[in-house]
């Protein structure tokens, strides 16, 4: 008793002190499901570049160039991805303050404010730069299809590392990282401007800076390995699930119906695609499915996330349709040699998904709205616009640099080493062993 009766004064105390001690701050933690589908999609976007563009594009070319085009997917897989870590991904999608409506700021350079327990929204910030990496990678690599097979390796590099900081870092940031864009209810919720027109665009210029390969068009340059270019893709098909579904960034309804109609796009334009070649050609390509099917999906691509199923299948058709033309136009009327049709591919077709978002998004076709309580009209002037600023910036920028590094690298390899082939020239190796 006399124990108990010395300690009472001691508790009092202690119970008197209590009110003064704050609760232990709650921490916020990630949501399991949502980062357990972004982790996935992140994979399957990567897949999309490495081994299905180096695919896709690999089989596309002469059997003496084949190594040099897995070579520059693999390069430049590698290459933005350092980048991204020095200053990309903080430039992209930090905050820049006042300059936020053009550009982010540095606050995220080398991943300084990036840890483990860093959350974009519910989900790691690590999940969510990785994500974005992905697109940043891909993007690039698809402008290596429109100089395919003349360019040189060096130049290739530092093209791709300058158009990176100068051109996909303040694009993306203008649309999807608060920028002012963004801001004024542009609808792109997989990369229709960021990723496709950007990329078509700075194609269509380097494949003008260039010249056209020896020989183009009265040789016939057909792929040498098409069994290569359609598991190409069919990787690229499954991996765009990935690519639109997961631009949610979350495991909900939304990116259930953006997987729904990334497919039925795809599906759309690879029929219509088939069936223009059939009636103009009298036969259907497998070449000719499979690049139906690309167009499909770059078309889909900005009007994943707001479209219903009906519009999916209407921007299919028209994908189809529109980048066919597109290419019989560029190559056997202009004949511009952009030698994987990366412009009338992913270039039209973004610029076509985009504007057609601002249409198909109407909640009475079966979409989810328009931004900022814009009606149809509004939408498409917002659309149009930022197609019209992407492709402006993509190509003003573009035959700068490509200018620059002709006068101080030079962009071509030398007719003679363009004969020989790129593999052996550039990189001392052979595709195939005959």
């Amino acid at each position: 008793m006399r124990h108990t009766t010395r300690l009472k004064p001691a508790i009092a105390a202690v119970l008197a002190l209590a009110p003064t001690i704050a609760p232990a701050a709650e921490v916020a933690e990630p949501n399991l499901g949502n980062t357990a589908w972004l982790l996935t999609a992140t994979a399957l976007v990567l897949f999309m570049t490495i081994p299905g563009l180096a695919l896709f594009y690999g089989g596309l070319v002469r059997s003496k160039n084949v190594l040099s085009v897995l070579m520059q997917c693999f390069a430049i897989t590698s290459l933005v991805s350092v980048l991204w870590l020095l200053f990309g991904y903080s430039l992209a999608f930090g905050d820049g303050g006042s300059w936020q409506p053009w550009l982010g700021g540095l606050r995220n350079a080398l991943f300084s404010a990036v840890g483990v327990s860093t959350l974009k929204g519910d989900i790691p910030e690590t999940v969510f730069a990785m994500f974005q990496l992905t697109f940043a990678i891909i993007t690039p690599a698809l402008v290596v299809g429109a100089f395919a097979e003349r360019m040189r390796f060096s130049a290739m590099l530092w093209f791709t590392a300058l158009w990176l900081i100068l051109v996909y870092i303040p694009v993306a940031h203008w649309v999807w990282g608060g920028g002012w864009l963004g801001q004024l209810g542009l609808l792109d919720f997989a990369g229709g401007t960021v990723v496709h027109v950007n990329a078509g665009v700075a194609a269509l210029v380097a494949a003008l800076v260039l010249g056209r390969r020896r020989g183009f068009p009265e040789v016939p340059m057909p792929p040498h390995n098409l069994t290569m270019t359609v598991a190409g893709a069919a990787m690229l098909w499954v991996g765009w699930f990935g690519f639109n579904a997961g631009s949610a960034l979350a495991a909900n309804g939304t990116a259930g119906m953006a997987m729904l109609v990334t497919h039925i796009g795809a599906a759309a334009g690879s029929l219509v695609w088939m069936f223009w070649e059939w009636t103009r050609f009298g036969k259907p390509s497998v070449l000719g499915i499979v690049t139906g099917m690309v167009a499909g999906l770059g078309t889909i691509t900005p009007a994943s996330g707001y479209v219903g199923p009906l519009g999916a299948l209407a921007i299919g058709a028209v994908a189809g349709t529109i980048c066919f033309f597109a290419t019989q136009i560029m190559k056997r009327k202009l004949h511009v040699d952009d030698s994987l049709d990366v412009f009338p591919v992913h270039g039209i077709g973004g610029m076509t998904g985009t504007v057609l978002t601002g249409v198909f998004a109407a909640s009475g076709l079966g979409g989810v709205g328009f931004a900022q309580g814009l009606g149809m009209g509004g939408q498409v002037g917002v659309q149009v616009l930022g197609v019209l600023v992407t492709i402006a910036w993509s190509a003003l920028v573009s035959y700068m640099l490509l200018k620059v590094l002709d006068a101080v690298l030079g962009l071509r390899v030398s007719a003679e080493e363009e004969t020989q082939g790129l593999d052996v020239v550039l990189h001392e190796e052979r595709g195939y062993i005959l």
